[in-house]
């Protein structure tokens, strides 16, 4: 229960807010068929940004998480 707390406050982030709102956008303009270039090109970065950021935090995770032991 505790972790999924912690997701959902994770979720709740500015930087997960504006990806959500892009994508739900996004999704609507596939929808009307109206995707602008512009719009395209902001969105790809936003979402490369997204992941790239959260795919660093995992690794970094991982890399703590093995714990380089000094004796």
């Amino acid at each position: 229960m505790e972790l999924m707390k912690k997701r959902l406050a994770n979720l709740l982030s500015v930087k997960s807010l504006v990806t959500l709102v892009l994508t739900a956008v996004f999704a609507y303009l596939a929808v009307e068929e109206k995707i602008a270039r512009d719009f395209m090109t902001v969105y790809t970065v936003v979402i490369a940004f997204y992941f790239g950021t959260q795919s660093e935090k995992g690794q970094d995770t991982l890399d703590t998480g093995k714990g380089e032991r000094s004796e």
